[in-house]
């Protein structure tokens, strides 16, 4: 098996070492790893690309690169250039420092990094590690990620839904904030929604008198109703949501449809 590997934390995250070891579990003595993960930390920049300018890519290592660009452009030097045209069998992106759960997927450069895989119509998995007390103290944060990452991915590529569709579906994965021992197993969850969480941002005045405003999230352990993803995350569960890139609300279409046309 070939794959891709990406991440939105940079090529030095520690979160990318845990994907390169679950990757070589998956690929087998046999199969092929390629990285091709941002020079610099991409966090929060969704599934932007640098369509306006272009981006210097580097091989570091045989079969390792980086990329001054986003994940999707990752994934895309990846594909046509790193590996030239070349398909590799799954792209898996993360392991990300921190959750992608409920609202936070929508601004996840690790889940834009699968989105464009899935969009190049391949198989995809995002990964991340949900942080908490109970990982703060703890040698290795990405525990739970390390000792469970290589059998949820491998359950997903035995029971997930892979069809070959125009919008096609891949996987968001958060691992709970807990110790691996004490993850209790698999939930399939879609995203839920964090009540009265929202971005803003906080100003500051620099030493030169100059007005800068740095961008804050709200509190990450609010609970999302029950069964969501970052709900059975805080129970200690890994979330599996599918997800597509189709932004329609294929709900009101058909009352939109009633009352307008």
């Amino acid at each position: 098996m070939r794959i891709l590997i990406t991440n939105d934390d940079g090529i030095n995250a520690p979160g990318l070492q845990v994907l390169t070891e679950i990757a070589h579990e998956i690929a087998g003595d046999s199969g092929e790893v390629w990285t091709v993960a941002p020079a610099f930390e991409q966090s929060g920049v969704a599934h932007c690309i640098s369509y306006t300018h272009p981006m210097m890519i580097a091989r570091l290592e045989p079969r390792r690169y980086a990329a001054e660009g986003s994940p999707a452009d990752c994934v895309l030097a990846g594909l046509y250039d790193v590996l030239e045209g070349g398909r590799p069998d799954l792209v898996l992106s993360g392991v990300n420092r921190g959750n992608n759960a409920a609202e936070n997927a929508l601004y996840s450069g690790t889940l834009g990094g699968a989105m464009e895989a899935a969009l190049q119509g391949l198989p995809a998995i995002a990964l991340s590690q949900f942080l908490g007390p109970r990982t703060a103290d703890l040698a290795d944060p990405f525990e739970a990620a390390r000792q469970h990452g290589t059998a949820v991915v491998r359950a997903l590529l035995d029971h997930g839904h892979w069809a070959d569709e125009d919008y096609r579906v891949f996987y968001n994965v958060n691992f709970p904030p807990c110790p691996g021992s004490a993850v209790k197993g698999m939930r399939v969850a879609p995203q839920g929604y964090r009540k009265d969480t929202f971005f803003g941002v906080e100003p500051h005045t620099s030493p030169s008198g100059r007005k800068f405003l740095w961008i804050r999230g709200g509190p990450q352990h609010l609970p999302t109703l029950p069964g969501t993803d970052a709900a059975v995350n805080l129970e200690g569960y890994v979330s599996i949501t599918p997800m597509r890139a189709d932004l329609t609300a294929h709900d009101v279409l058909a009352p939109l449809r009633a009352a307008l046309e």
